[in-house]
């Protein structure tokens, strides 16, 4: 099953005709009744009446004809434009699913699902291709490639490294946290540092007593940093400035499909 998902909604004005909408319509078909439609549904009896009479205004015929109750309650059932509604619906929201169906397949091809589905804590998520790989006793090495002329090196052990998959040729994404970015104004800072990131500020965001700052590195990625406001008031990072990102390579952690 695919794990894309879409709402279908229809709108015409102020009127909609909507999942929930049509549910409610085949409550009324089934029980005949707006208020038993209403509970099954979760919703207040007013709610039910609004939705059913604005489905009514928004046809050129009414789709729910609802008739005054005695003792035994109102009577309220689907007329033939009500039911042609709900097979119309079902049948664009089965195309729909058919469409997603297909775009899922696509996207695996592509090997994009996994991507536009993560969910991550880590403010940067950069995809891009291994290019190297190295291990030293019990630990290892990645070069990963995230932009032309822009490679990450990330520390990882070697239980991880087999664990992943890892190898020269395949694709991973660097996970960063923001706070685990540093900033400099010079380009000989830290010369040891295995990941030193060349950029312009492209915006800067003050809180209270921490700045976020958007860097544009290459080929039009960009890397959230979170820092100190006074730092970033002693660097005075504003949109257009030139600055490194440096990054230890123990704090990117890899993550593969």
């Amino acid at each position: 099953m695919s794990d894309l998902s879409a709402s279908l909604t229809f709108r015409k004005g102020p009127s909609r005709v909507n999942l929930e909408r049509v549910s409610l319509l085949e409550a009324v078909d089934e029980l005949g009744s707006i208020t038993a439609s209403a509970k099954r549904l979760g919703l207040s009896y007013r709610a039910a009446w609004d939705a059913l009479q604005a489905l009514n205004n928004l046809f050129d015929a009414p789709v729910m004809e609802a008739t005054a109750g005695g003792k035994a309650g109102g009577v309220a059932r689907l007329t033939p434009r009500g039911r042609a509604v709900v097979r119309a619906f079902h049948r664009v929201q089965a195309e729909l699913d058919a469409t997603l169906s297909r775009l899922d397949g696509l996207l695996s091809e592509e090997n994009l699902s996994w991507t536009l589905g993560m969910r991550t804590s880590a403010r940067n998520a950069l995809r891009g291709k291994i290019s190297s790989v190295s291990c030293i006793d019990v630990t290892a090495q990645v070069g990963l490639l995230i932009a032309p002329g822009v490679e990450l090196a990330a520390t990882l052990t070697r239980q991880s490294l087999e664990d992943l998959g890892l190898e020269v040729g395949g694709d991973a994404i660097a996970l960063i946290k923001a706070g685990f970015v540093t900033l400099t104004l010079d380009p000989a800072a830290a010369p040891d540092c295995p990941n030193r990131i060349a950029g312009q500020v492209l915006s800067r965001e003050d809180g209270a007593n921490l700045s976020e700052v958007v860097l544009e590195i290459a080929a039009g990625k960009t890397l959230v940093i979170s820092l100190p406001l006074a730092e970033a008031e002693a660097l005075n990072l504003q949109p257009g400035l030139s600055v490194w990102a440096l990054i230890e390579a123990a704090q990117i952690i890899l993550a593969v499909e």
